[in-house]
């Protein structure tokens, strides 16, 4: 596998649907077992009020499988600093995820 342990990954579920909830989950990689990756972190969903993505403050574990066409996986640098990720929203659509340090991860896509 790809992915291992210790590993900081931004996890964007794909919507199919219009009505869909658009969730990320950004959490570290507690253990891999084939194509089953079990992540600790947090979960982020867009609050259709703001049209901003909020972070819920509950820190939880998921299981994913990176073999689904369902999710997009980024990898996040050693550095992330996973309990303080935040999204800021910049100019012409483009959405940083980072801990407020050097780093970002651009979502121009969203």
């Amino acid at each position: 596998m790809i992915i291992e342990r210790g590993e900081k990954l931004h996890i964007i579920h794909r919507q199919y649907y219009e009505e869909d909830v658009r969730r990320h989950f950004v959490g570290r990689v507690d253990k891999v077992e084939g194509n089953l990756v079990r992540l600790t972190g947090y979960l982020f969903a867009l609050d259709n009020a703001t049209n901003q993505f909020v972070k819920r403050n509950l820190r939880r574990t998921r299981i994913v499988s990176l073999d689904s066409d369902s999710i997009i996986t980024n990898v996040l640098p050693e550095e992330a600093e996973i309990d303080k990720i935040t999204y800021h929203y910049q100019s012409a659509g483009h959405i940083h995820v980072t801990d407020g340090g050097d780093w970002y991860l651009d979502l121009a896509h969203l």
